[in-house]
Formats: structure tokens, C-alpha cells, sequence
């Protein structure tokens, strides 16, 4: 059987005993757990729903909505991780994209990461300052730490721009994963319980990694793809000793993320101080995994099927803790597969993206028909800082023409036409391409042209090692994502109506009494007591 690293959290901290919950939960929880699972898409969940036997288990046991949706248009990991736990799209937090550009911007490199402050001198998009500077709106333990500023808050994740989201602006702990160990861009640290579990970690890793064993129900994932010049699908992630790549693209990750939020949660007692805390971790390992190989082979059903022991091993503690917890869990995005296997499994139409409609290309024949010189677009379809301010107009209405004619291209929509757009106040899965722009823009950093793929597209042009599949369109396999509760006491519930991430925030905040004004948030409150409703009172 497969042998995994949330055992490390043992290692960090001595378990604490404590009396079984009681059948009823208190009103109000002690420690707020919130799960984000990268890319767990809706159509993976339905797929292994019927094979969990831990923590997914018990989560699906609970008040589950399987139709949730990341309802916008920006399908990546920063924007999705922004209305998490702030209840709002990446319209009011400002999140558009992992990376945006800025032709303003008082430096040579116009690109802007998500999670990093571009005034401190030196920061760069690649070798940034990390920080929430561009997040505009509250997050759930900025809120909570206004109202009790006794309040623990805690974010822990597999990429810096998870914890930075989910966080918030002024969480007492902020850990990730970089350069092989999990580092804090906070002052304050812990330092003796991190210490022993990147200890632990940096032995996991220094060793070689045997082939997982797959549980009987991956057997029919067990089918070699080819992509470009490189074979996925039946990969067991065996690694050599040393592997840093091979650890990040593997279940190992999560293992050792549960493992660090599980040693802090001990380390700092959460939830055992009077008032309520907040735990967010945000599990990385199944993005890496669908990027690097797809959502459909081997390698995605052993990933799914360690998260699943993991989250019980990282429950179990929880639960031996005494400490009453309500869970959510949810995604900051979907995922499609390789459009190789696609075309294996009958999805005719799946393709790759032509290099022809990328922003180089489409920018490069502009600037041949206007007598531009230099760079014309950039970013994702911004118009470039070199471009005259007078010709942008120019610009923009030849750009918008010659992507509409592209026979991959769905709809494209200049900026002025979303920011015209009304926000969408229907049900997710009603929603036009418009709408999904609208919900997504920004009008400082949203890109000057707005593409829209058609559908089985996907953006990876030329797959190369651990890049061969990929999200962040407006189609559903993008946009739907599991919407998980879980809270001692509370009876299963199968939810059939759609309901979105921005819902999460004035959920947990009705079980804890925290008080958010409605027109501050996108979202509404999720009736999560079944035949009560009291929670949204």
C-alpha cells in the first residue's frame, strides 16, 4: 500500500486526547478549516466519489454541493484562491489573472505577479517580494481579527499565492512551499515546530521514492499517452533521491503540507483559546499533477487517492484534538485533460492552441499592417507600453477583428465593452461569456482584449515536461468545482443547486457570527443545516 508523509505531523508535535464530539455540535465552532484542493475539479470529484474511504469521504458525507462553480472567466490559481474566503469575484478583489500587465508600471519588467509588491525596490515578477499589497478586499481572517483581535489565523499551502489569498492580509502564520522547504514571508515564526517538519521533509526527499501501489480501482488508468515527445498516463511517481521536481509534481506535497498545518495547529492550539480560529490550507499536489500529466491517467487517480488518506490522517488529529471544527473544502479552479487522450476517449474537437492567435503573433501582424515597430501586444492581449497612446485605439479594433476570425476563437470583447457589461446577479451555470469577463475584471489590469477559447481548447500550444495539460477558460470543466461542509453532528446532505466559492465567506461567517455587511460581497450565505436554515439568520 502507499506510504504517506502526513505521518511527519506525528513527528512535529505530542497528540493531544480528548473526549469524542458530541452528537450536537455547539452553535458556534472553535476553529474555522478551510480547504482548498488546486484543480480538484468537479468532474474529478464525481469520478472518485465512489471510491473514497477517508478524509474525501467524509466531506462528501456532509452537506455537499457537487454543482459549486469558480463562476468568472480567470479559471487560475490566484484569482480562484481570491473569492475563497473573501466572498467576492476577482471584479471587487482585484485578482484578474496569476500575473497581469501593467505598461505603467515604473519598471522595465511590466509583467505584475499576483502576490507580490512591485514597489519594493528589486521585486521583479519573477523575483518578487511576496505580499497581499494587491489583494482589495478583506479576507475572512481580517475580518475576524477585527471583531476579536484575539483571533488565530493561519495559512498554510503548496504555492505562495494560495497562502497569500487565503490569508489574508494579517494572519498570525503564512507558510509555503519554496526551494524545497516551506519558508514565511511573516517576522514571526514558530520556529522550533517548522524547523523539525522541514526536517522531515528535507530526509523524505533526500531519499529515493519506491513506485506507489495503486488501489484496485486505478487499474483502468493504467493507458500510456503519447504528448509531443514525452509518454503520461501510467506513471507511479517513483523518484530519485534528491528530486525536488519530481516531490512538487507528486502526492508527497500535500503530505507535507498537511503535515506542516496540522504541526501548527497543534504548536499553537487552535481553537482551544475562548474564540474562534481560522485554519486555511490550500493542496497544491493535484495541479502539479494535472498539468504534468493530465486528469485522466494514473497519475491523477493515485493523486487522488492519497489526497484522500491524507485528509483522514490530517482529521484524525483534528478530531483527537477536542476541538469542535467546522471544514470547508472546495478548488480555485477545474482542469481539462491532454488533448491527446481527450481525442482517445472520443472528444474529437479537443486541440491545442495555435500559435497563430497567441498574443506575439496576433500583435506581430497588427504592427505589419499599421507600420507599429516593436512589441504590439503583450501580456495577455494588453496593448504593449511602447505603442503610441494615440494609435491604441488603432490597435485594439484590428486586434479584436483578426482574433474574432480565428476558427479557434469563441468570442473576444474589447475592455470598454465588459466594463459596460453589469455585474451578473443570475445562477452561475446561467451565465454568458460576457458575464464570465465581467465577473473577472478589473479595469487597471484586465487586459485590453478579452479571448474566449472555444470549447476542448486548451491554451498549451507546445507541451513540454510538466506542462502538458492545463485551465483557466470559461467552459465548465474550467469553472465547476466541489463546494464541501463538513461539521460533527450535521447530517448528510446531497445539494443539486449550483452554488459559487463567493458563497463560502457569509456561510462560515453565519456559524461563527461574524457580521459582513451584504454589499461589501458577492456571495449569499449557503443553507448548511438541513430542514433549519438557522445558519443564515
Amino acid at each position: 500500500m502507499m506510504k504517506f508523509l502526513f505521518a511527519a505531523a506525528a513527528l512535529a508535535a505530542t497528540a493531544l486526547s480528548a473526549p469524542a464530539f458530541a452528537q450536537e455540535a455547539p452553535k458556534k465552532p472553535q476553529l474555522i478549516v478551510a480547504i482548498s484542493v488546486d484543480q480538484f475539479s468537479t468532474v474529478l470529484f464525481n469520478r472518485y466519489r465512489p471510491h473514497f474511504t477517508g478524509g474525501l469521504k467524509r466531506l462528501a458525507d456532509g452537506v455537499a454541493f457537487a454543482n459549486g462553480y469558480q463562476a468568472h472567466a480567470a479559471t487560475e490559481t490566484c484569482p480562484g484562491h481570491s473569492t475563497i474566503l473573501t466572498g467576492s469575484h476577482p471584479a471587487r478583489t482585484g485578482i484578474v489573472a496569476n500575473a497581469w500587465y501593467d505598461r505603467k508600471a515604473p519598471r522595465e519588467d511590466k509583467d505584475v505577479y499576483c502576490a507580490e509588491d512591485e514597489r519594493v525596490p528589486g521585486s521583479t515578477s519573477r523575483a518578487y517580494t511576496v505580499s497581499p499589497y494587491h489583494l482589495k478586499v478583506p479576507a475572512m481572517g481580517d475580518r475576524m481579527k477585527r471583531a476579536d483581535p484575539a483571533a488565530r489565523i493561519v495559512a498554510v499551502a503548496g504555492k505562495d499565492r494560495s497562502a497569500i489569498m487565503m490569508g489574508g492580509h494579517g494572519p498570525d502564520q503564512r507558510w509555503y512551499w519554496k526551494s524545497n522547504t516551506f519558508v514565511s514571508d511573516l517576522v514571526t515564526t514558530p520556529a522550533p515546530v517548522v524547523a523539525q517538519v522541514n526536517g522531515v521533509v528535507a530526509q523524505a526527499l533526500a531519499q529515493p521514492r519506491a513506485p506507489l501501489t495503486p488501489p484496485a480501482f486505478c487499474a483502468g488508468k493504467d493507458k500510456p499517452v503519447t504528448v509531443g515527445t514525452m509518454t503520461v498516463g501510467t506513471g507511479r511517481f517513483a523518484r530519485e533521491a534528491g528530486d525536488a521536481s519530481a516531490f512538487t509534481r507528486s502526492p508527497e506535497l500535500d503530505g507535507a503540507t498537511l503535515a506542516m498545518a496540522g504541526a501548527l495547529f497543534q504548536q499553537m492550539q487552535l481553537g482551544k483559546g475562548g474564540h474562534t480560529d481560522l485554519l486555511a490550507v490550500s493542496l497544491a499536489a493535484t495541479d502539479y499533477v494535472g498539468h504534468g500529466f493530465g486528469t485522466d491517467g494514473m497519475e491523477m487517480c493515485l493523486q487522488i487517492a492519497s489526497l484522500d488518506a491524507d485528509l483522514a490522517g490530517f482529521f484524525s488529529l483534528l478530531d483527537k484534538s477536542g476541538v469542535d471544527y467546522a471544514v470547508v473544502l472546495t478548488a480555485d479552479h477545474g482542469g481539462a485533460d491532454a488533448p491527446e487522450r481527450a481525442r482517445e476517449q472520443g472528444i474529437a474537437d479537443a486541440a491545442r492552441m495555435a500559435q497563430s492567435i497567441s498574443p506575439d503573433a496576433i500583435g506581430t501582424e497588427i504592427g505589419r499592417r499599421l507600420g507599429l515597430s516593436g512589441d504590439v501586444l503583450a501580456g495577455e492581449y494588453h496593448v504593449a507600453a511602447g505603442v503610441p497612446e494615440g494609435r491604441h485605439a488603432e490597435v485594439i479594433a484590428l486586434g479584436k477583428q483578426l482574433i474574432a476570425a480565428h476558427p479557434q476563437v469563441e468570442a473576444v470583447y474589447t475592455a470598454a465593452e465588459v466594463a459596460a457589461h453589469p455585474l451578473p446577479t443570475t445562477r452561475p451555470e446561467q451565465w454568458t461569456t460576457l458575464d464570465k469577463f465581467r465577473a473577472s475584471f478589473d479595469p487597471e489590469r484586465s487586459g485590453d482584449l478579452l479571448v474566449a477559447l472555444k470549447r476542448n481548447i486548451t491554451t498549451i500550444a507546445n507541451p513540454r515536461p510538466g506542462i502538458v495539460a492545463t485551465h483557466g477558460t470559461i467552459h465548465d470543466y474550467d469553472r465547476m468545482v466541489p463546494i464541501l461542509f463538513w461539521r460533527s453532528g450535521v447530517a448528510p446532505d446531497n445539494r443539486q443547486e449550483s452554488a459559487m466559492t463567493v458563497d463560502i465567506l457569509p456561510t462560515l461567517a453565519s456559524l461563527i457570527g461574524l457580521n459582513v455587511p451584504q454589499g461589501e460581497i458577492d456571495g449569499k450565505c449557503l443553507d448548511i443545516v438541513p430542514g433549519d436554515g438557522t445558519n443564515c439568520q
